[in-house]
């Protein structure tokens, strides 16, 4: 019995991985980029988003403080430039009770001296910053001062606006929190996932609200160092809980910073953050699809490949392959049956057509030892004489010019005679019948070297040499002649390996080349029509004597022939 070589790769061939790679694969590989990246471009979106809005909402807040402070200190120059005409100072005092709610902790009026003239509030703490007053003191402007009356920060700081007018000041004292929650109120609500603080320019932290902490050092929190040197901006900032939006501006009439900070994720709408995963509605399309093709690959697609390789078995003469169950759908077990019915009719002609075949190659054999037996008998017996008779009319012969011609027909004579003995060898080995397999297999190998050709064969014998069959033997070594036939015509090989092999239990002929290769055809019936006539002899030879025969060719890879006869 005789089967095809084992092809590699085939699985990689089936419809579900065509499937999964042409169709499946790509449109999940599209589904993941479309999920993912729309996710990833929204998220940004939504960042710079709500970074925007950040950064809009820190510069307001810090343009409103800055127009606060300007519309104090104008206030402030306005009584500044009326202490010079109001003789009593007191009075005047007395008459701007509109500026008050803008100055929680008092007003103060100082003579160009720098003397306190009047004030409302605390005259010990306008007197404690008469010093500060005369250092910092300008004649046509107004200035910025911060102290506080304890050690701490927020409640407890002090903002103080000074202007100078007609060599009069006149300084007002607030807390800057009231100034920031309410510039902060219309912009920022704040709330537990947002923060707002104010940092001034020797890092001290004004105002604070929000749950996000700012750093210990202030200075060292982003943002702040840009808006402390007039720049307004959004940068971000990424720790364990998420990434966080910081928006800073600088708040310009005092020299500070307004730095608003929260995490985006949890300000964005959750209406945008839940369309983030818009696209993921197609998995369960793609659930259903690998469900489908899951259910395809192991009721249709493994089937078909199972009864594919059974057929190419049957093909190659392994009849109960095919007769194996591959399961299925019904269609596909439908398809077995009529294939196991096929071959059952197919086995029944091949096994009279082998008995046919069978005796076409008795009747053939037969006649090679008797056209064998004929030349050798007749033929060569009848050149012998002539090559003899050649040698006695050289001896008699005198003339050169005949002589020269007398011994030119007698080499033609030798070569005819050794060429007719080559052709009865092959058409009859005698040391097949005389010393059996190994031998005539040796000498075959050494008639088909040729010094003149670049081929070189080795042959081994392997195990307990012993004797087989007639028929076996002769079909043996009749596909030993085929294959070393077909590698000197056609493989451009430059070496062979023969190896025959005894064990207890089969013998094994292994014909091996390194040449040019070739591809084996799917099915024996194509190698009439693709002109591989040796392959087709071996192929039936081998079913003759119920060898297994394997066939692994590439091509520029060279040709392995096995026959194993158990």
């Amino acid at each position: 019995m005789s089967q095809q070589p084992q092809t590699r790769g085939r699985q990689w061939r089936g419809l579900s991985l065509q499937l999964f790679f042409l169709v499946l694969l790509p449109l999940t590989l599209l589904l993941l980029v479309v999920a993912v990246g729309g996710s990833l471009l929204h998220q940004e979106a939504m960042r710079d988003l709500v970074g925007e809005r950040d950064e809009r909402s820190a510069r307001a807040a810090a343009a409103t403080i800055g127009e606060q402070l300007d519309r104090r200190a104008a206030a402030l120059t306005g009584l500044a430039q009326r202490a010079a005409q109001v003789p009593d100072p007191e009075t005047m005092l007395d008459e701007v009770g509109p500026l008050v709610p803008d100055f929680s902790h008092g007003i103060g009026l100082f003579d160009p001296n720098g003397n306190l003239l009047a004030a409302s509030g605390s005259e010990q703490s306008w007197r404690l910053l008469q010093p500060d007053l005369r250092a910092g003191r300008a004649d046509t402007s107004y200035l910025f001062l911060a102290f506080s009356s304890s050690s701490g920060a927020g409640a407890d700081r002090t903002l103080v606006v000074v202007a100078v007018a007609d060599g009069f000041t006149a300084a007002g004292a607030l807390t800057p929190t009231d100034l920031v929650r309410r510039a902060l109120s219309r912009v920022f609500p704040g709330g537990e996932v947002g923060s707002a603080f104010v940092v001034t320019e020797t890092g001290e932290l004004v105002y604070h609200t929000g749950s996000l902490a700012p750093e210990t050092t202030p200075l060292a929190h982003p943002g702040v160092v840009s808006a402390l040197r007039g720049e307004s901006g959004t940068t971000y900032l990424a720790d364990d809980e998420g990434q966080r939006v910081i928006a800073f501006s600088p708040i310009t009439p005092v020299g500070w910073a307004l730095v608003i900070e929260e995490p985006w994720q949890a300000v964005a709408d959750p209406l945008l953050r839940t369309t983030e995963w818009a696209p993921l509605v197609l998995a369960p399309v793609l659930i259903i699809a690998l469900l489908g093709l899951g259910f395809g690959a192991r009721q249709i697609i493994q089937p078909l490949q199972s009864l594919e390789e059974k057929a190419t078995a049957l093909a190659w003469g392994d009849y109960g392959a095919i007769e194996e169950p591959v399961g299925g759908i019904a269609e596909i077990q439908r398809l077995q049956s009529e294939l196991i019915h096929m071959a059952r009719k197919v086995r029944n002609a091949q096994q009279g057509l082998r008995g046919y075949i069978g005796a076409v190659t008795v009747g053939q054999e037969d006649e090679r030892r008797r056209l064998a037996r004929e030349l050798h008998d007749d033929t060569i017996q009848a050149l012998i004489a002539l090559n003899q008779r050649l040698q006695l009319a050289q001896l008699t012969q005198k003339e050169a010019s005949a002589t020269g011609q007398l011994s030119e027909m007698q080499q033609m004579v030798s070569q005819l005679i050794a060429d007719l003995r080559r052709q009865i060898h092959a058409l009859r080995p005698i040391y097949l019948e005389d010393l059996g397999l190994a031998p005539a297999l040796e000498m075959l190998c050494q008639e088909v070297e040729d010094p003149q050709r670049p081929l070189r064969i080795r042959f081994a014998a392997r195990g307990p040499v012993r004797r087989l069959s007639p028929e076996v033997e002769l079909a043996l070594y009749r596909i030993t002649q085929e294959a070393l036939s077909n590698v000197v015509r056609h493989a451009e090989a430059s070496k062979v390996e023969v190896d025959l092999t005894f064990t207890a239990d089969k013998v094994t002929l292994t014909v091996a080349d390194d040449g040019r290769g070739f591809v084996v055809p799917e099915s024996p019936a194509e190698l009439a029509p693709l002109g591989h006539f040796g392959l087709l002899g071996i192929h039936e030879r081998a079913e003759l004597i119920g060898a297994q025969l394997i066939m692994n060719a590439q091509a520029g890879r060279g040709t392995q022939i096995q026959v194993e006869v158990v």
